[in-house]
């Protein structure tokens, strides 16, 4: 993945963000987290399965020793194609999949609260293995990143909004 297409799609986030002032700078402030994790991933994009009003499927996951433990996930496949091995049926028409850019995914997941991971399928055909991307851990890179640098961010808001999507 070259750094370029990461360059143009946070543009496109920064483009595409309500132009309030505040949130063009909280991608540009956020936008080192979001490459470093995109630059661990294989794709560009994803194909992300969603309801036909745009929401993104979760699928609830629980802890086989102790069921009460359990995380809400959302599966990014490589290729449309790989959808197919998920746990989805197309028979629904109410389910859509869309191509969306890594750093587009990684920002949703700090917008929607109810995402504890994303799990990425890194290998079209094998939809048994993925790299598993923590809300949490995404939530302490962006903290970071923010303690390094609060001029990113200037003096209107210490905090990120609650509403960053």
């Amino acid at each position: 993945m070259s750094s370029m297409d990461l360059n143009q799609q946070i543009q496109l986030l920064i483009d595409s963000a309500p132009q309030d002032g505040l949130m063009p700078k909280v991608v540009k402030a956020i936008e080192p987290a979001l490459k470093l994790l995109a630059t661990q991933l294989k794709h560009s994009q994803y194909y992300v399965v969603q309801t036909t009003d745009g929401n993104w499927v979760m699928t609830t996951l629980r802890n086989r020793t102790q069921p009460t433990l359990e995380k809400k996930v959302v599966y990014a496949f490589p290729t449309f194609q790989d959808i197919a091995s998920g746990p989805y049926s197309f028979q629904d028409p109410h389910l859509i999949a869309l191509a969306i850019p890594v750093t587009h995914i990684l920002f949703q997941m700090m917008a929607i609260e109810a995402i504890d991971s994303t799990v990425f399928f890194e290998t079209p055909g094998d939809p048994t293995s993925g790299t598993e991307v923590r809300r949490a851990d995404l939530q302490n890179l962006i903290d970071i990143q923010l303690r390094q640098n609060p001029s990113l961010l200037d003096s209107q808001s210490d905090e990120l909004p609650p509403d960053i999507a």
